[in-house]
């Protein structure tokens, strides 16, 4: 027996179904056949029908999950009574048009294709098979997360095109609302005049599907939750303060009516009903049948005869009551009970057959048609089992409407109330209504719900009820389970709407100290009116009888208070501290009434002896700290240990054990003696500082307790280093044209005539007065002072470059300012300090050795003896910037004219020379740069015009090119 889907479901199904149809037709070539045919963008049926909305473009689709088109297709396959009840519509559909179809024609590949094809079929099958029960919530959702589907293949205008479907005209709604049960009943003139209540279903439909998912995925709170709170900032790090800055939040939940979900997700293995005006199925024999059943048309009884002769006969109960038995003819069997009617078959039986046993038995139950009609999901009339109770009607209609109650359902059988059903009584308490049969013809009626009250809050089911009989809060509040243990009953209170008027707050009164008793009582005695909204806080969040225990111990957390509880029944020895514990601990005391908090100090090594008896109060704080944690007294060690640094200390702690804490000497340490620095308060007003020696080997090595001292707060200690440690190793990389190219380590005080002589001397190739020696101290201070000057260039205002710049496009001038400044910081930031020593050498080691040239080498010196250049290089602002055929006597203006001149934006006042050895001639060398005869390997800057009026800022650019121009000259002497 199938269910009924709703009429919007049902609508949307056909509607794309029809258009699969026409695309089936088409494709054989029947496509003329359809009369009617509507182009794109014509109008869509329920525009035509005066809908307020389109269905097919309705918001449902895209909020609802969308089972994947293999587990739709899997389903559909599984249950083919689905796809013959909507191929059976779409052809009376189609009739109704004039066009021949048979809804075998319809092949079940053309629906699965349009399934894998068409998001919003997916979504609306899913839909409709949800409402029919054949998958539930949690069931969708995991289909959903299997599925390996993206939402790229689904096409937003696969399911747009089924507006402008064919057929879908005033006359074939009208067929559609006649087979679908209620949907022509909402009034005179048919389908059109019905859409305003099938949009209200649509709407409640969804609004009761998004109610339920939303109620499905939150978490009903459980009263052995933690308790939930606003925690409010407290002034201190208090957990007492913590526990009593939080506010007790108010409720928000998103409330639904009791009982709405009872017909929504409910068992589909035994259909309940169907549409009558579609089939006579009937209900499954389920019961055992009783000899008081009364035998009516339509059952259908199974004789069986056994002994004088075996044989066994199916009988129908004709319409007048009557079953033709072999041998025996016509027998009146309805209206007797099954025992009578048993007896009077066997008594015919028995005059025709000797020695014959009888057994009858119904081997199928008649179906009897009711009408459901109200406010119920599928109004309209049911066929449902002689043995169906109006409970199960009611199911097979879809149960209520949000607007429809639930705690009347009234049983007609003609113009006679048999009985009414409060499903309550159902839902609650698991009492189904009463015997009162169904029979056929009987009509059930749903009527509008009565008045709704809004429980939530401290009740084991928040949830909107409806009242009945009993209007008082007691009975609310046992509907909806009872309070939970931690409701407060003192804070009760009630939302309430005085009629047309307005709203107002009602509390039900009850003291602090009141018996819970007589609150309970109270409760009988408060009525609610429809409308009411009932909220019950719970208690506080926090424990009003608890002290805390934090700090540097191995439980903290709260502990239950007990009246004269003292400070040694939390603190009862050393096992409930971490090591090393402080002398002292404190107690953080909430003093009344504002419970500001107060301090109390104890010593803790008398709370554990038992020498101080310290009296507890609730929401008193317990902190005890670790040595090391509040200005703990400290040492430090410097100097030739493996891990210099500071170290607590503790009692007695010596400076040899000071050095064994720090790992030990290195290999460099020096082990006579080692500084020990102490300071002492003098007159509580200044810091006197004492320096000794302590005999620091023998304090460590050989244990000489005479020699180690005894540190006290405060203390370094430095070991120091052996004379010469650091120079061990020491050595100077020679490079490019002596003898012997190398590394050559020497002594303290050698100098660079002492390392050539060793390396051989200078070869013949060698330009000694071009020799670069790099140091890396020099390329430290380089660096150093390379980012100094690119911090001032960058902090310098563009404002104040141009303070006094007259011209009239000072905005191009500013623009040049700008790419000046970042081309020059460019050049800075790319080119690595050099490190370079301005040294004078010769070829003659000898004619120099001893002299102020004669340097004394460190620790990583590079020395770099070059080849001799054959050129003078050009740099800067020239029309040819190259190297120049080195000329013996001719002087920079010769070199400057080869390479073409100054450009037009250089700078000619600021030419300088950088010579090979690395000495700079500029203009105040005291005689003119470009008469000054050159020597191979020097280099002629011509710097660039420097643009602003600004001194500073001229200085600093200025400075900057020199340097870069530095940079680029040692690199190219290295590179010779």
């Amino acid at each position: 027996m199938k269910y009924l889907m709703s009429a919007t479901m049902r609508w949307m199904v056909v509607a794309a179904l029809v258009m699969i149809l026409q695309n089936g037709l088409a494709t054989h070539g029947n496509a003329q056949a359809l009369p009617g045919y509507q182009p794109a963008g014509a109008v869509s049926p329920p525009e035509a029908a005066g809908s307020d909305s389109d269905p097919l473009k309705s918001d449902s689709a895209d909020r609802t999950v969308t089972m994947p088109a293999a587990q739709l297709i899997t389903l559909l396959r599984e249950n083919p009574e689905v796809m013959v009840e909507v191929k059976s519509m779409l052809a009376d559909a189609a009739q109704q048009r004039g066009l021949t179809t048979q809804a075998d024609s319809i092949t079940d590949q053309q629906v699965y294709d349009q399934i894998s094809t068409s998001k919003e079929l997916r979504a609306n099958l899913t839909q409709f098979l949800r409402a029919r029960g054949y998958v539930t919530e949690d069931e969708i959702e995991a289909a959903q997360e299997r599925s390996q589907f993206s939402s790229g293949r689904d096409s937003d205008s696969d399911f747009s095109d089924m507006q402008n479907i064919d057929g879908m005209d005033a006359l074939t709604q009208r067929s559609m609302a006649a087979r679908a049960p209620g949907v022509g009943d909402y009034g005179a003139g048919g389908f059109g005049a019905g859409t305003g209540g099938l949009a209200q279903r649509s709407s409640t439909s969804a609004q009761r599907g998004t109610n339920d998912t939303a109620t499905s995925r939150q978490r009903q709170p459980n009263v052995t939750d933690e308790p939930h709170g606003l925690h409010r900032p407290a002034p201190y790090n208090l957990p007492s303060l913590r526990d009593l800055y939080t506010q007790t939040p108010e409720p928000h939940e998103v409330l639904k009516r009791f009982g709405s979900d009872l017909f929504v997700k409910r068992n589909t293995t035994v259909p309940l009903g169907i549409n009558a005006e579609r089939t006579s199925a009937i209900g499954s024999l389920d019961v055992p049948l009783g000899p008081d059943y009364v035998v009516g048309p339509g059952d259908e009884l199974s004789i069986t005869l056994w002994g004088g002769v075996s044989q066994s006969v199916q009988r129908m109960v004709d319409r007048e009551g009557r079953i033709a038995l072999p041998e025996a003819g016509l027998l009146q069997v309805a209206g007797l009970s099954m025992g009578k009617a048993e007896a009077m078959i066997s008594d015919a039986l028995r005059t025709q057959y000797r020695n014959a046993h009888i057994s009858v038995t119904v081997s199928r139950l008649r179906s009897i048609r009711v009408f459901v009609v109200g406010d119920v999901q599928r109004p309209g009339a049911y066929e449902v089992s002689s043995l169906a109770t109006p409970l199960s009607a009611l199911f097979a209609a879809g149960g209520p409407t949000a607007s429809g109650s639930l705690r009347v359902v009234r049983h007609y059988r003609n113009e006679t109330l048999i009985g009414e059903i409060d499903l309550y009584d159902f839902m609650l308490h698991g009492v189904k209504p009463g015997d009162d049969k169904l029979e056929g013809g009987d009509t059930l009626l749903v009527p509008p719900v009565g008045a709704q009250v809004a429980v939530f809050g401290a009740v084991k089911r928040p949830a909107i009820y409806e009242l009945r009989d009993k209007k008082d809060l007691a009975s609310v509040l046992a509907d909806a389970g009872g309070l939970t243990v931690a409701a407060a009953l003192t804070h009760i209170t009630i939302d309430r709407v005085v009629a047309n008027q307005r709203r107002e707050e009602v509390t039900v009164p009850a003291g602090a100290q009141e018996d819970p008793t007589a609150i309970s009582a109270r409760l009988q005695t408060t009525e609610v009116h429809d409308g009411d909204r009932v909220r019950i806080s719970t208690v506080l969040t926090y424990n009003e009888r608890a002290v805390y225990l934090m700090g540097h111990v191995a439980r903290p957390g709260r502990i239950a208070y007990r009246d004269a509880m003292q400070l040694s029944d939390v603190l009862h020895s050393y096992q409930d501290l971490l090591p090393e514990p402080a002398a002292r601990g404190e107690i953080v005391r909430l003093v009344a009434p504002d419970l500001h908090p107060e301090t109390i100090e104890f010593s803790v090594q008398d709370v554990l002896i038992g020498n101080a008896a310290i009296a507890l109060q609730p929401f008193d704080t317990i902190r005890i700290f670790g040595r090391y944690e509040q200005d703990s007294p400290t040492v430090s060690i410097r100097g030739e240990v493996e891990r210099p640094g500071v170290y607590p200390l503790f009692d007695g702690m010596t400076a040899a054990q000071l050095v064994r804490a720090a790992g030990g000497f290195k290999r460099g340490a020096l082990m006579g003696k080692a500084d020990l620095a102490s300071y002492q308060t003098v007159d509580g007003t200044r810091v006197s500082i004492e320096r000794r020696d302590v005999a620091i080997g023998d304090a460590v090595l050989k244990a000489d307790k005479q020699a180690d001292t005894a540190l006290r707060p405060g203390d370094v200690l430095t070991v120091h280093q052996l004379t010469g440690w650091n120079d061990i190793g020491a050595s100077i990389l020679i490079e490019g044209e002596v003898s012997h190219p190398g590394s050559y380590g020497f002594q303290q005080g050698e100098h660079l005539s002492d390392v050539l002589r060793r390396a051989g001397g200078f070869r013949e190739t060698a330009y000694p007065e071009g020799a670069v020696l790099t140091r890396p101290e020099v390329a430290a201070l380089e660096d150093k002072s390379r980012d100094e000057l690119i911090r001032q260039i960058e902090a310098s205002s563009t404002a104040a470059q141009m303070s006094r710049v007259s011209d009239s496009n000072q905005g191009a001038s500013l623009q040049l300012i700008q790419q000046q400044q970042n081309q020059m910081i460019a050049r800075l930031r790319s080119q690595p300090a050099s490190g370079r020593l301005v040294i004078q050498l010769s070829s003659s080691v000898e004619s120099w050795a001893g002299t102020a040239a004669d340097i004394e080498v460190r620790t990583g010196d590079v020395l770099h003896i070059p080849k001799r250049p054959g050129f003078v290089l050009m740099s800067g602002q020239v029309y040819n910037p190259s190297a120049i055929t080195f000329q013996p006597g001719s002087t920079a203006g010769w070199y400057l004219r080869l390479a073409g001149g100054p450009t037009r934006i250089a700078d000619k006042k600021e030419i300088f020379i950088i010579r090979a050895n690395g000495e700079v001639v500029g203009r105040g060398s005291g005689h003119g740069v470009l008469s000054t005869r050159l020597n191979a390997g020097d280099t002629i800057v011509v710097p660039q015009k420097i643009i602003g009026p600004s001194v500073t800022w001229r200085n600093l650019l200025g400075s900057a090119q020199v340097v870069s121009s530095l940079a680029i000259a040692a690199a190219v002497a290295v590179g010779l």
